[in-house]
């Protein structure tokens, strides 16, 4: 047999679902994947009750069917601080990780450079090598998990095609400033680089941190590739509606890479989320407001167990210090903790390019007895998981 491509050999498989097998198979508290166990909005569900008996089963339009573009296009526009042409600057896709593939696809040829910074989500490396592009790690120092200039400009210098930014941040959830941003636009502007972004968490942000959009950047609109999905904000992660929002030039040829990877997203889903998109204001405060207690409640948690943990800026993940336990292996200490204690988390070396391996992730988008219930789990994890 002839030898397999070579493209998928310096990867796994991704070891955040691999978490959610784990956790499955020991009956843990699964705090590994980050999606809700509550339900989404009720008005988006009764919607979705009616769209199965309505006429909306077929293909819709290849890059978004025409009212959810419309609609998505006057709710960014409210955040973003833009016009929006729901014709020529959307692209639907299935899910934000299409979009950043698609995204990927669209701006690098083989051999290009992208600047990823470390830590990541686990998707950016795969992408970039999956496009037969470089990617170059630039680090994100904690506990603040800042960058130092001078090394972004060094990636810089090195001529890449594109930045990929996650802001607010997974895992170490940082929301970017608009002095850092600033910092990074003007690299970009210098080089001549794309900027492509994920804003998945864009309305799940702590006070006093803001989030600010990159493409509202003095002149980034034209270089930046926004990718977001509805995933985290109407907790609909299994809907797989993301999109990809770019300028017209740059949205021509997003919408035929999509094409030919997924042809569309799922029509009737489209068509039941409309109504979500056109929540009022009311809706983002009510969802800040939600994490805002999730937030308060498991970090209280895992103080009165003395647990060294990160203070999220945004999005709802914390990394948990596990030096004191000296595992060589956070993959083997994550396997442990669901077996032995019953709580689900995801090993931190699968996000750093850095020799990492002293730090957990866990995320609280959970109901607040599924967070009481993983903590009253790990008051025991001490006497559960000895030290090696």
């Amino acid at each position: 047999m002839k030898e397999l491509s070579k493209r998928t050999s310096t990867f796994t498989d991704s070891v955040i679902r691999r978490m959610t097998r784990i956790s499955n198979k020991y009956g843990a508290v699964n705090l590994s994947q980050g999606f809700p166990d509550f339900e989404p909005p009720k008005e988006i569900l009764k919607r979705l009750t009616e769209v199965a008996k309505e006429d909306f089963h077929q293909y819709s339009i290849t890059w978004g069917a025409q009212n959810f573009r419309e609609a998505l296009a006057k709710k960014q526009e409210r955040f973003m601080g833009r016009s929006i042409d729901p014709n020529s600057e959307i692209v639907v896709t299935c899910g934000s990780t299409e979009a950043m593939m698609a995204a990927m696809m669209t701006v690098t040829n083989p051999g290009d450079k992208v600047i990823v910074f470390s830590p990541f989500y686990e998707n950016y490396g795969a992408d970039t090598i999956l496009s037969d592009a470089e990617p170059i790690y630039v680090p994100l120092y904690p506990p603040e998990f800042n960058f130092d200039a001078d090394e972004l400009e060094a990636a810089f210098k090195l001529n890449p095609k594109a930045l990929i930014l996650c802001n607010p941040s997974n895992p170490c959830e940082k929301v970017f400033t608009y002095d850092e941003l600033k910092v990074i636009a003007d690299l970009a502007e210098k080089y001549d680089t794309y900027v492509i972004t994920d804003e998945v968490y864009e309305h799940i942000v702590y006070e006093p941190n803001k989030h600010i959009y990159f493409s509202s950047l003095p002149n980034m609109s034209q270089r930046t590739i926004s990718c977001s999905s509805l995933s985290k904000t109407y907790s609909i992660t299994g809907w797989r509606l993301g999109y990809v929002i770019a300028p017209p030039e740059i949205c021509d040829t997003v919408k035929k890479v999509h094409d030919f990877l997924t042809v569309g997203a799922a029509a009737p889903l489209q068509e039941a989320a409309v109504v979500g998109l056109n929540f009022g204001d009311d809706y983002y405060r009510w969802l800040s407001d939600k994490y805002t207690k999730k937030k308060n409640l498991f970090l209280k948690g895992l103080d009165d167990l003395k647990i060294e943990h990160t203070i999220p800026q945004g999005a709802y993940y914390v990394l948990l210090d596990i030096s004191e336990f000296n595992y060589n292996s956070d993959v083997k200490f994550c396997e442990d903790l669901a077996e032995k204690v019953g709580v689900g988390a995801v090993p931190g070396s699968s996000f750093f390019k850095e020799n990492v391996n002293h730090l957990i992730r866990l995320h609280f988008a959970k109901k607040d007895e599924t967070l009481y219930d993983a903590l009253n789990r790990l008051e025991s994890f001490r006497t559960k998981i000895t030290a090696r």
